[in-house]
């Protein structure tokens, strides 16, 4: 009810379609805009429903662009950078990139160290082993992330001119 007050009173939601109440078996309510067993259409005061689509000529078949130098021509206003600059932005993206490669590399190290083949030590407020588990679970998932933000890394760094 709340997301529907909401939207019915906020004056840049607009709707793409008809909303519709649906109540399951249990009682949950749902707000949709497809209508299914148990679904009643909503009147929202202040909405106008879009006009349907009309029917229209045929759109005509787009040719394919030719491959060759014509395809690559940029139009006149299109910001140009110079071989020196653009080859000092690179040089400056793959600097910054390998900091950061760098930076993660060494918490992956730190890492794996903590964790310690999947038995790190327990600490002092782990007396329960669910708290443990809990704990060596998270671990593997930073671990995770950490391997594929150096694979992503290493993936855009090999992507620099």
């Amino acid at each position: 009810m709340i997301v529907l007050a909401g939207l019915t009173l906020h004056n840049g939601a607009q709707a793409q379609g008809t909303v519709y109440k649906c109540v399951d078996e249990q009682g949950r309510v749902e707000f949709t805009d497809t209508s299914r067993k148990g679904c009643k259409a909503l009147d929202l005061p202040g909405y106008a429903p879009p006009p349907p689509p009309r029917a229209s000529a045929p759109i005509p078949a787009v040719r394919p662009a030719s491959p060759g130098p014509a395809s690559a021509v940029s139009p006149a206003s299109f910001p140009r950078v110079d071989t020196a600059q653009q080859r000092a932005r690179d040089d400056d993206r793959r600097e910054i990139l390998n900091d950061e490669l760098r930076i993660e590399q060494k918490k992956l190290a730190e890492l794996r160290r903590d964790f310690n083949n999947g038995e790190p030590e327990r600490q002092g407020n782990e007396r329960n082993y669910a708290k443990y588990q809990e704990r060596v679970a998270s671990m593997r998932d930073e671990i995770g992330r950490t391997e594929r933000n150096i694979e992503a890394l290493q993936r855009e760094i090999s992507n620099i001119r």
